[in-house]
């Protein structure tokens, strides 16, 4: 099962909000069409997020009819504007973003231009890849035969170009022997945990209990699990964390109750231009995304609702952060400077 992959002028990704009851396989064949995807989340996950959008761009280089190096960049520029406006909380949007755009910009030719954006998009495709493997490989370490762990949202293959974040490290550690289980919250409102997560650790023969979002207080007070993994969306370059909303409320009950709580990220995830996670802009989505459960209303008419995507979980609630190029303690904010050197 592969999230994305390049067909040489299109992209196909898996339609993620008919699982787990369909697997649906899509065509993108312009940026529009990669923008719509993104924003009504057919793709979704921060890695992900980032490589389908360079992937956008290299579907401009691909297939533009424009006959000179000026237009040709234009137009990648254009579409580029359209995609960075569809998810602004995760920074490996605009970090991919911007990596293609100077790739584009420094060409000195039309079809040096072509060649150096569809490059760099394969490039960050498989790199993703083989990064959240060395990253799982590290982040094993931290579980042992017999544990229980509670998991936010979803992190796996789903989520990145291939093999997961958070979900990652499960993989690594029960590809090593290791034997555990896992607690997946369902994450509401669009129950990532219970479409994609549970569908990912059970293709995976990894034991899988699912629990409502409300139920994290009761698990961890009675040590029903003995560490949490998340990923991240953003991290500030003082620690704080950005990641699907509910994981704040999570890393508070585990501080107060002493499970350790850890967040798994690519360093491409590191956003040392945010001083914290107040300067995060947070996506609001759509209230229907609450009011209703495929389709159905649950809620009486005119109804507010607030719907943000995402939270902050203060740098002080994060036990360690695992990365591909380590796993960083305490003080975060210097470890981060340290790791990025």
């Amino acid at each position: 099962m592969r999230s994305v992959e390049w067909l040489d002028g299109s992209i196909r990704i898996i339609d993620q909000t008919k699982l787990p009851s369909k697997l649906e396989y899509v065509q993108l064949r312009n940026a529009q069409e990669v923008a719509e995807a993104l924003k009504s989340m057919k793709v979704r996950g921060a890695p992900l997020i980032g490589v389908v959008a360079a992937l956008g761009l290299a579907l401009v280089a691909s297939n533009s009819k424009a006959s000179e190096r000026d237009a040709l960049l234009r137009e990648i520029e254009e579409a580029a504007s359209v995609i960075r406006k569809t998810r602004p909380t995760a920074v490996n949007l605009s970090w991919a973003i911007n990596q293609a755009l100077d790739r584009a910009r420094a060409s000195t030719s039309m079809n040096e231009m072509r060649k150096n954006v569809i490059g760099l998009a394969i490039h960050m495709l498989e790199e993703d890849v083989s990064t959240n493997i060395k990253m799982g490989k590290v982040g094993a370490e931290l579980i042992e035969d017999g544990d229980t762990v509670l998991v936010h949202c979803n992190t796996g293959t789903l989520a990145t170009a291939g093999y997961g974040t958070a979900h990652g490290v499960l993989r690594a550690a029960w590809g090593m022997g290791k034997r555990f289980k896992v607690i997946a919250t369902e994450t509401r409102p669009l129950l990532q945990g219970a479409r994609l997560t549970a569908f990912e650790l059970k293709h995976d023969g990894i034991p899988v209990t699912l629990i409502t979002d409300g139920m994290v207080g009761h698990v961890l007070s009675r040590r029903l699990a003995r560490k949490v993994f998340v990923g991240a969306d953003r991290i500030a370059a003082n620690g704080d964390v950005c990641n699907k909303i509910g994981t704040s409320t999570i890393a508070f009950v585990a501080k107060a109750f002493g499970v350790p709580f850890y967040s798994v990220a690519p360093t491409s995830s590191i956003d040392i231009s945010t001083p914290s996670g107040e300067m995060v802009v947070i996506e609001e989505r759509d209230a229907r995304e609450v009011l209703e459960i495929e389709g159905k209303r649950i809620a009486p008419e005119g109804i507010p609702v607030l719907n943000p995507a995402f939270d902050v979980t203060p740098a002080a609630y994060v036990t360690a952060i695992v990365t591909e190029r380590g796993i960083l303690y305490p003080p975060l904010e210097q470890s981060i400077k340290r790791i990025l050197a």
